[in-house]
């Protein structure tokens, strides 16, 4: 800080109190050189028209509250005239010099340079050449901090070592009249190293250009990226209907292979009087038969069983008196299930429920109701899965069928 604001320019009305408490009197017109400026006690400072308390305490390095607790403020409003005590401290030093018009702000989540700007009705250059630093458009660093121009809007430069106002105004052809007066300064000398100053009316255009390819290359690499993910996933679906449209072919020649007289309803049939002597009966009594026992194409598993199409809700009855062993959800794609032990190592199963209307442990009479038709588990439409399996191996359902 510079004498010449201390005492001839800022405290053309006020007094100074000196660390050693002499105070001197500054008399209209007078002015006081000081060798060093006093960096312990306060200064004694009258509030201009358009003075704020944040551009005082920028222009002194001081915090505000402070100015504040000193001067017995209860607010931030000031009214020409009004006499403020600024204390002033060593370490006032270690920070940099802000110019009075700007202000900081801090980054928060979701924040983009265009929302930013229009929050403080400032043009998207505007914002650039108050942070000529900035890497994207688009991508701000939560947390990170941004130089806001509250009145003059212009490039924003931190002063280098050795460098002063008068090679900063010549490099970008100002008058150091303008900058200084743009920063606030009653002196091109106020200035260090470090400090931030504003250039009035120069525009970082290039930095704003290069900032626009970089936000149009990034735009266009989200909209490559989208098409690719929609390619792929085109043409995972195409693969998918490839898949289900192979099945149904294999499906559909698999089923013209079966003999005539395979195809119609097993009630047709003519009945099997020696298994019907074993105590077997067929697990319901309108069905159709869609898919028989063992293998049913070239990429498909073996069956193990023989499905019955029925509408849900069909009733399902116990092929055979038994004791229910299970009867729940299968992880096995066979849904709900029941498992009825006939002894002697058979068992029957059936598969798909909609409802089960038996428990594990209940003994069951041939063709008492345990459940009824439903399409759960690995299923694609409403059927009975019917298997008949002797020493725990799958047997043809037919064989033991009257």
């Amino acid at each position: 800080m510079a004498t010449s604001e201390l005492f001839s320019g800022v405290l053309a009305t006020g007094v100074l109190s000196l660390p050693l408490g002499i105070t001197q009197l500054n008399l209209p017109g007078t002015e006081i050189q000081v060798s060093t400026p006093a960096r312990k006690g306060w200064v004694l400072y009258t509030v201009r028209p358009g003075d704020t308390l944040s551009q005082i305490a920028n222009r002194y390095r001081v915090d505000a509250r402070a100015i504040m607790y000193s001067s017995g403020l209860e607010g931030v409003a000031l009214r020409p005239g009004q006499v403020l005590r600024i204390p002033l401290v060593e370490d006032a030093d270690d920070e940099a010099r802000l110019p009075p018009g700007v202000r900081t702000y801090i980054v928060r989540r979701g924040d983009t340079v265009q929302s930013v700007a229009r929050r403080f009705d400032l043009t998207v250059l505007g914002l650039v050449s108050a942070n000529p630093g900035l890497q994207s458009l688009d991508r701000l660093e939560v947390g990170s901090t941004l130089y806001i121009p509250t009145a003059e809007t212009g490039l924003l430069v931190r002063l280098k070592q050795g460098e002063t106002i008068q090679d900063v105004a010549q490099r970008f052809g100002l008058s150091v009249d303008a900058v200084a007066k743009a920063n606030g300064l009653d002196s091109p000398t106020d200035v260090r190293a470090g400090d931030l100053i504003l250039l009035p009316g120069i525009q970082a255009k290039t930095t704003f250009q290069r900032l626009v390819q970089i936000q149009e290359a990034e735009r266009k690499a989200r909209e490559e990226e989208a098409r690719r993910l929609a390619e792929e996933r085109r043409k995972q679906e195409e693969a998918r209907q490839k898949r289900l449209a192979e099945q149904r072919r294999l499906q559909q020649q698999s089923r013209a292979r079966l003999p005539q007289q395979a195809q119609r309803q097993p009630l047709l049939r003519r009945a099997n009087a020696v298994v019907a002597a074993a105590g077997y009966r067929w697990p319901m009594s309108n069905f159709t038969i869609t898919s028989y026992f063992g293998r049913r194409g070239v990429f498909q598993r073996f069956h193990t069983g023989i499905d019955l199409a029925a509408p849900v809700g069909t009733p399902i009855f116990a092929a055979r008196a038994g004791q229910v062993s299970t009867a729940g959800w299968s992880r096995y794609g066979y849904g709900l299930h029941v498992i009825i032990d006939h002894g002697g190592g058979q068992e029957t199963l059936y598969a798909h429920m909609s409802r089960i209307t038996v428990r594990p442990g209940q003994w069951v009479d041939r063709g008492e109701l345990i459940g009824h038709v439903g399409s759960t588990g690995w299923s694609t439409g409403p059927h009975l899965h019917f298997e008949v399996r002797v020493g725990g191996a799958a047997r043809n359902p037919l064989a033991f069928l009257p």
